[in-house]
């Protein structure tokens, strides 16, 4: 099995202010989801797999405050029935 081709990135989540402060990390989710989709041009036959450790990050000040920007490690495997990984990168 190949390793494929590992990336960082860095996904401001200041839109997630922007909205009701009871909604705040469930959209920061969405908005690391759609940034991968952007970055790595997924197409739809592609599955990206969000690890926990990415949630519970998210989630850990709670629903109303979830950071402002986050790192992560996002892995692309060769093989197209693996699912793109996104993982918070230690620092």
């Amino acid at each position: 099995m190949a390793r494929g081709a590992v990336s960082e990135l860095i996904v401001p989540l200041r839109n997630a202010w922007n909205i009701t402060r009871y909604k705040r990390a469930p959209r920061a989710v969405k908005i690391i989801r759609n940034m991968v989709v952007q970055h790595l041009k997924v197409t739809e036959d592609e599955e990206i797999w969000i690890d926990p450790a990415v949630n519970e990050h998210i989630w850990a000040r709670g629903i109303e405050n979830p950071p402002r920007k986050i790192r992560l490690q996002i892995t692309r495997h060769d093989e197209p029935d693996i699912p793109i990984e996104v993982k918070l990168m230690e620092e």
